[in-house]
């Protein structure tokens, strides 16, 4: 059985309550009977269901939002010291709590898997949730997005096992002492708060030795950075690892991806015997995803038979390749790729998906500070594209920094022979695009800001 609540989170105050790490955490403490309060900065589909779930949501930040008997206030690393709720916390002596410990404390008891990696984490640790559940194992889990079929990012389980996604971006997941670790590459990123690929490696080996006395680490035999990371582990005598992917060396090896227009059978080599499950996303990253949550189950004494079934239930998470309609024979697919290496990735999967169809991509860059680093790779990436909106950078939790903006990526894009039209004026895209898109076409809305709106108001405007 799934612990109860902790008794410092009986009542709790979240400051960016709408967010989708915060979201997950509040939501699992309504289910397990916290009276949940917090705030957030605009009304959302996200506030809705935590106020279904008997939540109080603010919209605004305002002292007088904070309960004078709330047991704490729970914060994430994008809220700032002069928020006026922070403010009134410290006046009242409430207890500032940062959100991977608050995680950390609903895992307590449980066997955790703790899914880690520049790239690919909601989309592993979603594969698994809906795998675990399809058995009847009931899973808690907490998700940095919301699951197609359940439609929500978290759950109060009453199974003995809690899936997490497990942030590197501020070292949280540094908090964590999961039984099964997964690591799916590691890469430079988050550039506010890692100044090289050594502080990257250091604090994914922290994260790594953490893992209980016993556990496993299951990594990517292929990408270069979990390799590299591989070699750096020191203590050894109480970690097994396991690695996956098309390497012939690895434990579980990828034998065979075949694409299925978007969908992808795999074929896998575990002890000696091939396995063979679909995955209901395209694309050879998805499918190496499927893998890192086949042999994490698998780690966890699951029959790896069971997984591999259970794995073909997955249909997607929301902004992950998710098809948000057709018009006109037009699709309009949402991508939260803002990464260069998930950029491409992306854009090689709807390749290998739809080989005949034109590709137009609306790209907005995500933070100042990853695009004044990655800038130039985004718009190479952005050249697998037969055409390109490119959006103003969307600021999330930075401040502008002189000089840079997407002519950045521009510059580089054009530099690599791509189609690039800059756009400053967001609401004129879906007016750009209907001058773009031809029948046939596939239009893909890429970034991790709020570019996902553009999807409904595309498809509104190709219907006239």
């Amino acid at each position: 059985m799934a612990p109860g609540l902790p008794t410092a989170m009986d009542r709790p105050h979240f400051i960016g309550i709408g967010g989708a790490g915060m979201s997950g955490i509040a939501k699992i403490l309504a289910q397990r009977g916290a009276r949940v309060a917090g705030s957030d900065s605009r009304e959302s589909a996200t506030a809705e269901s935590l106020r279904a779930l008997g939540a109080t949501v603010h919209i605004g930040h305002a002292a007088a939002h904070l309960a004078d008997d709330s047991t704490c206030v729970v914060v994430s690393s994008a809220i700032r010291d002069d928020n006026p709720e922070l403010v009134r916390a410290a006046e009242l002596g409430v207890p500032v709590v940062h959100r991977s410990d608050a995680l950390a404390s609903l895992m307590g008891g449980l066997r955790a898997i703790a899914v880690a990696g520049t790239h690919g984490k909601t989309t592993t640790t979603s594969m698994l949730a809906v795998a675990l559940t399809e058995l009847g194992l009931d899973p808690s889990y907490a998700i940095g997005g919301d699951l197609e079929g359940p439609g929500t990012n978290a759950r109060h389980g009453e199974g003995d096992i809690f899936v997490a996604e497990a942030d590197e971006s501020d070292r949280s997941f540094q908090k964590y002492d999961p039984e099964v670790a997964i690591v799916l590459n590691v890469e430079l990123d988050h550039h506010a708060n890692y100044a090289s690929m050594d502080e990257i490696y250091d604090s994914f080996e922290t994260f790594v030795g953490k893992v209980v006395p016993g556990g496993t680490l299951v990594i990517s035999a292929d990408q270069a950075g979990a390799v590299e990371l591989t070699s750096r582990l020191r203590d050894l005598s109480t970690l097994k690892i396991v690695t996956y992917g098309d390497s012939p060396t690895a434990d579980v090896r990828v034998h065979k991806i075949t694409p299925r227009g978007l969908t992808s059978e795999v074929t896998v080599l575990l002890d000696g015997r091939y396995l063979t499950f679909t995955v209901s996303v395209p694309g050879s990253h998805y499918a190496h995803n499927a893998v890192a949550a086949l042999a994490a189950g698998v780690a966890l004494g699951i029959p790896a038979h069971n997984l591999a079934s259970a794995l073909g239930k997955y249909t997607g998470v929301k902004r992950r390749l998710q098809l948000k309609g057709e018009v006109n024979g037009v699709q309009v697919i949402d991508s939260y790729a803002h990464h260069p290496t998930e950029m491409t990735a992306d854009l090689a999967a709807m390749r290998g998906a739809a080989a005949d169809a034109r590709l137009l991509v609306v790209f907005q860059p995500h933070l100042f500070s990853r695009t004044q680093e990655l800038g130039a790779e985004m718009g190479q990436a952005l050249a697998l594209a037969d055409a390109s909106v490119v959006l103003d950078i969307y600021p999330a939790r930075e401040d502008p920094i002189p000089g840079i903006t997407s002519a950045l990526i521009i510059d580089a894009a054009r530099t690599a022979g791509a189609d690039v039209t800059p756009v400053a004026d967001k609401a004129t895209v879906p007016e750009v695009i209907a001058g773009m898109a031809k029948q046939g076409d596939l239009v893909l809305t890429m970034g991790a800001g709020d570019v996902t709106d553009l999807g409904p108001q595309i498809l509104a405007r190709l219907s006239n």
